[in-house]
């Protein structure tokens, strides 16, 4: 499987366009202007691929500013988790909150839910529900590859925010850790929704939120983005 990263929007959130075989899905729709949708439409088009599926990690603001963009695009709808409707609804009001605005995507009727699938090309990628930073969060795991995009779960020496935004649990958050993503293995490597990639063996050995679950000392709130808003 081969995975493009781009980063866009103020919040700097990662979108990834996963494909494989001429066939690709889109993960975390980003992007907030024109030039960062033809950035993404730049790849589907220049590798000459069939987009598959719509799919969503989480749908906080930052995650959404170009869904309703490729849903008209390309005559499809996001999948997302069952917990994603309520902020999908309420996505104006998310976006008030942090000064930006949003047109939203469709509130899905395609639900995807642990141990499901998605598939494209010659890929399965497994469904596992991460919820902490948001009670939505999934995160969809190539096993083949040793590839994993998680959404705000886990980052390089950080963990998904869980104070000043709605239905968090820091609890939730670090078990969703320890017991869905480091079993994956150290050499899973860890596609976030925010900051650079990484792998879970590194986080494991170095992150201080990743250490405190696991029976160390350090503290902390998770990662903070640009204007304070929630990762």
């Amino acid at each position: 499987m081969h995975v493009e990263a781009f980063t866009f929007n103020s919040f700097m959130t990662n979108c990834y366009l996963c494909y494989d075989d001429g066939e690709a899905v889109l993960i975390d729709a980003s992007c907030a202007s024109d030039a960062e949708r033809q950035e993404v439409l730049r790849v589907i088009d220049e590798n000459d691929l069939e987009l598959r599926h719509l799919l969503l990690t989480h749908a906080h603001v930052d995650h959404i500013f170009g869904c309703q963009f490729f849903e008209s695009r390309f005559d499809m709808t996001f999948k997302a988790h069952e917990a994603a409707v309520p902020f999908i609804e309420r996505a104006d009001e998310q976006a008030e909150a942090f000064g930006v605005e949003v047109e939203p995507p469709t509130v899905p009727t395609t639900f995807l839910a642990e141990g499901d699938t998605v598939s494209f090309g010659t890929v399965t990628l497994d469904v596992l529900h991460t919820p902490g930073h948001s009670p939505d969060s999934i995160s969809f795991v190539h096993s083949d590859s040793q590839q994993a995009v998680t959404g705000d779960v886990l980052f390089q020496n950080s963990i998904g925010r869980t104070q000043g935004l709605p239905e968090t649990s820091r609890s939730q958050l670090l078990n969703s850790i320890t017991e869905k993503l480091l079993p994956l293995g150290d050499e899973m490597r860890i596609y976030p929704g925010h900051g650079p990639e990484t792998t879970i063996g590194r986080e494991r050995h170095q992150n201080p939120f990743v250490k405190e679950a696991l029976g160390g000392t350090d503290e902390g709130v998770g990662w903070r983005g640009p204007t304070g808003a929630g990762r």
